[in-house]
């Protein structure tokens, strides 16, 4: 699995890449990376093609755990996949801003 950095994130983000948030709904509602599409883990081998496969995609949780698994999963499947490091504790704790989900 490879990692990324909440700073190297928060640069892809604002140049529009592809992230995707893997927790469920009630985690999402605290905020999510502005931009970052939500589909959680149970449900990403069923919307891959939500994913541009030509592009990186960025993967975020709570703390890097789930995101991992997942990276690793895309990863296998021939997407370029990192999982975010420290997730979205991390972005967090260094006062990163979250968009509130409608």
């Amino acid at each position: 699995m490879i990692e990324t950095t909440t700073a190297q994130t928060a640069e892809a983000a604002a140049q529009g890449a592809q992230i995707i948030d893997v927790r469920e709904d009630f985690e999402v509602a605290d905020g999510m990376i502005p931009g970052a599409r939500h589909i959680p883990m149970g449900q990403v081998l069923a919307r891959l093609d939500e994913l541009d496969k030509g592009r990186p995609v960025s993967v975020v949780c709570r703390s890097g755990n789930r995101s991992g698994r997942v990276a690793e999963a895309l990863t296998s499947l021939g997407y370029e996949a990192y999982s975010v490091a420290g997730g979205m504790m991390q972005w967090q704790s260094e006062g990163r801003r979250v968009e509130i989900p409608a």
